[in-house]
C-alpha cells in the first residue's frame, strides 16, 4: 500500500484543483491520500467526489500557527471538514492570509524587488481560496526575479528569509484544540529538530497526538529523533511529500508504508 498524507490543492496553494489531484495521485500509484490544504477544508468535497478507483481519501487540515516567533504547523487528520468552528476560522484565515501577503510585498519592495498582489493573485490557480508562499513565489517567477520556485523560497521567502513573515493565525494550542473539536488528531507537520527537541513536551501537554515523520528531505538522524521520542511518549507517526506541485517531482514518487504509519489509521478506523 502507498500512502501520502500531505498534499495540497488550489483551495490552498497548490496547482492541482482538488478532484485533478485525487485522479494524479492514483495515476502516481497512490492507494491513500490526506488533502491537507492550508487553514480551509475547501477541497476536500470535491476530492471526494472525484474518487478515482479505489483511492482513499482521508479529510485533513494543515493550521498554520506562530510560537515564540517562529512559525509551526499543526496538521489535523480524520477531521470533520463541515465542523462549525473549522468552516468559521477558515473564513476568517482567509483575511489574515491576504493581510500577510501584503505584508510580504511590502518587504519585497524594501529589496527593491517589485511585485504585487495583482501578480500574486494571477499566479494562483482559479478557485483558490487562501494565498499562500508558493503563489508569491510563482508571481517572482514569472516577474523575473529568480529562476525558480524554490530559489523563490531559498533567496526570498523561506522561513529564513529577508521577505517572511509568520502566518500569525493561531498558537499551536488553539490549533489542537481545534482539531480535536473537529473530531481529528493533531500531529505536527515537518518540525524543525531543534525546535521539535525544545517544544515538543509542551506541545505534547497541550493534547498535540503525533509528528509528521516521514519526509522526502527528512534525514535519518531527524527520522531517529521524532521516532524515539514518538515511542517513549506513544505519540502517532504520520509521513508526506508536502506537494504543492510538479516542480516538486512526480506526485507518487515519495510514499510511506502503511507499517509506518499503522496507529495512525488505526486511530482513523483504517
Amino acid at each position: 500500500m502507498r500512502i501520502d498524507l500531505h498534499l495540497h490543492s488550489t483551495a490552498s496553494d497548490g496547482s492541482l484543483s482538488p478532484s485533478a489531484l485525487a485522479w494524479a495521485a492514483r495515476a502516481g500509484g497512490l492507494d491513500v491520500i490526506a488533502i491537507a490544504d492550508h487553514d480551509t477544508t475547501a477541497g476536500i468535497r470535491e476530492a471526494v467526489k472525484a474518487q478515482p478507483g479505489n483511492l482513499h481519501i482521508i479529510p485533513a487540515i494543515e493550521l498554520s500557527c506562530t510560537h515564540d516567533d517562529r512559525e509551526v504547523h499543526i496538521l489535523g487528520y480524520f477531521i470533520d471538514p463541515a465542523n462549525r468552528e473549522i468552516v468559521d476560522y477558515a473564513e476568517g484565515a482567509v483575511d489574515r492570509r491576504l493581510a500577510r501577503m501584503e505584508e510580504m510585498i511590502g518587504k519585497l519592495e524594501q529589496l527593491r524587488i517589485h511585485v504585487t498582489l495583482d501578480d500574486v493573485m494571477a499566479a494562483a490557480e482559479p478557485g483558490a481560496r487562501v494565498l499562500g508562499r508558493p503563489h508569491l513565489a510563482r508571481a517572482l517567477v514569472a516577474r523575473g526575479h529568480v529562476p525558480t520556485v524554490g530559489d523563490a523560497f531559498d533567496r526570498l521567502i523561506g522561513d529564513q528569509g529577508p521577505a517572511f513573515v509568520p502566518t500569525r493565525l493561531l498558537d499551536p494550542r488553539s490549533a489542537i484544540r481545534l482539531i480535536h473539536a473537529a473530531g481529528g488528531v493533531a500531529l505536527w507537520a515537518h518540525p524543525k529538530p531543534d525546535m521539535f527537541q525544545r517544544d515538543a513536551g509542551t506541545f505534547v501537554e497541550w493534547g498535540l497526538d503525533g509528528v509528521e515523520c516521514y519526509r522526502p528531505r527528512a534525514t535519518p538522524q531527524d527520522i531517529a529523533i521524532f521516532e524515539e521520542y514518538a515511542r517513549r511518549n506513544s505519540l502517532l507517526l504520520s509521513g508526506g511529500s508536502d506537494w504543492h506541485g510538479v516542480w516538486q517531482g512526480r506526485l507518487g514518487d515519495f510514499f510511506v508504508s502503511a507499517e509506518e504509519v499503522d496507529r495512525l489509521l488505526e486511530r482513523g478506523g483504517m
